[in-house]
């Protein structure tokens, strides 16, 4: 079964959360017998900084962002595939992709919005009754999403989504693995975090408030958007952390901190991919607590949950190197177990086989 796949990107994960994500789905679905042609644009500079180079496992095709009509060669390539996907969050032309694939993709094949950031697209359409994507979800076969639960797929049902399934993030275990600790990256908290409007809140008082309550500890801070920012003298800002790096500095700090976005953690059922990379690294993971985490890992055994700055640092101040490592440990085995993406795309294919009888 051949997929058409437009998305962000899937060789750059700068300003690109979910190339994790899209990485661990497409290599798993590509080990199950798809082939995949994945569409990024050229914008945000993220051709120069990719940190993978074009894989194996999928064909990228690589447009110029300048002009829809750039478009329309590759919207005609994708007719020929079975099963077409636009993903939510490319940054470049999302509203002109939304309305054009279900009418580029041939009768008898399947078409799928797959939502990155649900929790967000929902309030953005409920707060907006004229917004064009509303009437287009009745118009794909399906709609999937990386997180967001039971509150999500009613969300978009009631916006008369055809289907509405849930393909939460995961872990690939040839990408994220224990390594040995390196010292550019020791700390007592560890944190990775782009700057984004719907987080900033939290991450002042998760992360900066915690850091601010334990001058004598050490917090190492990366992601992109955080230049010129006053941080707590006990930060280390270090920019942005290539994915090659993300092992290396999730398994060196003590514990590893995960702050939701306003959105994900009001509707719960969103772990980020950065909780799975962590997990997988054997990292001793404190998040912020939303509904839905002991469906991944289990409070307090393999993963710590605060509800604020103060949380943090209460959890910091008292954590054992033993315990951190106990909790690592234990959290690795369960993602291992429960939580990969060979098991994503697993459910992804059963998915799929429902919903392409015409395609066969």
């Amino acid at each position: 079964m051949h997929i058409a796949f437009f998305g962000s990107s899937l060789t750059s994960a700068y300003w690109n959360g979910a190339a994790t994500y899209y990485r661990g789905i497409i290599r798993a679905l590509h080990a199950r017998g798809f082939r995949i042609t994945f569409y990024e644009p050229d914008a945000y500079d993220r051709q120069a900084h990719r940190d993978i180079p074009d894989p194996e496992w999928a064909r990228v095709v690589v447009y110029f962002a300048d002009r829809e009509s750039n478009l329309d060669p590759l919207l005609a390539e994708a007719r020929k595939a079975d099963v077409v996907v636009k993903t939510s969050g490319i940054g470049v032309f999302d509203a002109f992709l939304e309305a054009a694939i279900p009418a580029a993709a041939r009768p008898d094949a399947v078409t799928v919005f797959w939502d990155v950031d649900a929790p967000a697209t929902l309030d953005r359409i409920d707060q907006n009754p004229a917004d064009p994507f509303r009437s287009l979800i009745p118009k794909y076969d399906m709609v999937l999403t990386y997180g967001g639960g039971d509150p999500v797929v009613r969300g978009y049902r009631k916006h008369r989504a055809q289907l509405c399934v849930p393909i939460y993030n995961a872990l690939d275990p040839a990408t994220h693995y224990p390594v040995e600790p390196e010292s550019r990256f020791e700390a007592d908290l560890g944190f990775l975090a782009n700057r984004l409007p719907d987080r900033e809140a939290r991450v002042r008082d998760f992360f900066f408030g915690a850091a601010e309550m334990l001058q004598g500890r050490r917090f190492l801070f990366g992601g992109n958007g955080w230049e010129g920012e006053t941080m707590p003298p006990n930060v280390t800002y270090i920019g942005h952390v290539f994915t090659a790096d993300h092992n290396a500095f999730n398994c060196t700090p003590r514990a590893i901190l995960n702050v939701s976005r306003d959105s994900m953690a009001r509707y719960g059922f969103s772990p980020a991919t950065r909780v799975f990379e962590a997990a997988g690294a054997g990292a001793c993971l404190i998040t912020d607590a939303w509904e839905g985490l002991d469906l991944f890992l289990e409070p307090e055994r393999e993963a710590l949950a605060a509800r604020s700055g103060r949380d943090v640092a209460d959890l910091l101040e008292t954590l054992k190197p033993d315990r951190a490592k106990r909790i690592g440990q234990a959290a690795r085995r369960r993602v291992l177990e429960e939580h990969t993406y060979a098991k994503r795309a697993e459910q992804v294919e059963a998915v799929l086989e429902g919903n392409t009888v015409r395609a066969t």
